[in-house]
């Protein structure tokens, strides 16, 4: 008998494999996390390539209408200038989006380990944001009992509460009474007790060892106090993450449902400015409208859609957000 030190040994072995696995799991989700806001990065990016070259062609088709209407005689040569410049612009932004989609796919595969040059196709690139509905996003319930039991960081931090009490319960060992019970049986051949006799022979050996420490001038009480101020620091900074990770599923909540109707006031935008586009387009062929007027409308156009694709991977990332912060991002 050890004074429990011992039980209490095995324990914080048990404990420490229990704070390796738990510190894995918080890696992996991690990990994941990281690799979900490449992935929607790198599907943004595409779709932004898409409306790229669209917005690209829009205005390739308004410089040729305007150098022949140049040519006409009906638009003046600022005009050509003008539009010349907006397809300078949109060659350029072509350029960019393609250049930050590669090394967005590069860094996906730096995540997932692949080659940085593999060439990867995502699912989720070809799809348009209208395809999304949110009346089939699964609705994610904020529990935050649930989240107390599946947060990795919450479990490393008990583990470690759990990791002070035995450090106590050791150290209140040390101070206890020891018990050493011992046996064993010696033999020996010739016989230790008749050296001419040639024949194995022993005997048994029984004995118990007592330890009872008397007067240690308190410094157990000392030792003992400190370990259980050790173990309300514990407790407290658990109690401390608890409320963070509360507050921090709260906001995530919030972020799930501004992303959801900042996504339906961006459909909406976007249902005007393509009316709009199409009666600039109509206003320009019968020569009610400048070129300023269409371009200005095409650009309005550009921005909703890209305004829609920023809507749409943040409604994505926000319910990301929502399961890391209730420890359930799995694969």
């Amino acid at each position: 008998y050890m004074g429990g030190a011992i039980t209490a040994l095995n324990r914080m072995a048990e404990l420490n494999e229990s704070v390796a696995e738990n510190d894995a799991n918080a890696k992996r989700q991690a990990t994941l996390y990281s690799v979900d806001q490449a992935y929607w990065l790198v599907v943004s990016l595409k779709q932004k390539q898409q409306l790229a070259n669209s917005y690209l062609a829009l205005v390739q088709k308004l410089s040729d209408d305007v150098q022949k209407m140049f040519k006409e005689g009906v638009a003046t040569k600022a005009d050509g200038l003008k539009v010349d410049v907006r397809v300078n612009e949109a060659e350029m932004q072509v350029t960019q989006v393609e250049d930050g989609l590669a090394l967005a796919k590069m860094l996906l595969c730096q995540l997932c380990g692949l080659p940085l040059e593999e060439r990867v196709s995502l699912v989720d690139e070809q799809q348009s944001p209208s395809t999304i509905h949110l009346d089939a996003q699964p609705q994610i319930v904020a529990d935050k009992a649930l989240a107390n039991t599946s947060r990795p960081e919450l479990r490393m931090l008990q583990n470690m509460v759990d990791l002070t009490k035995q450090s106590e319960r050791l150290v209140r060992a040390i101070y206890l009474p020891h018990v050493l019970l011992t046996g064993g049986y010696f033999a020996s051949n010739p016989n230790m007790f008749n050296s001419f006799e040639r024949k194995l022979a022993g005997t048994w050996n029984v004995g118990v060892l007592v330890q009872v420490p008397v007067w240690n001038w308190f410094e157990g009480a000392y030792k003992v106090r400190a370990s259980k101020a050790a173990t309300s620091m514990a407790q407290m900074e658990l109690y401390d993450a608890q409320e963070k990770i509360n507050l921090q599923i709260t906001q995530s909540e919030f972020k799930v449902k501004e992303a959801h109707k900042r996504l339906l006031m961006a459909r909406k935008n976007i249902k005007s400015a393509e009316e709009n586009l199409r009666c600039a387009n109509v206003g320009f062929k019968e020569g009610v409208m400048e070129t300023t007027e269409v371009m200005a409308a095409q650009t309005a156009w550009q921005q909703a859609k890209s305004q829609q694709i920023d809507a749409e991977v943040e409604v994505k990332m926000a319910q990301v957000n929502l399961q890391k912060s209730l420890g359930v991002l799995n694969y």
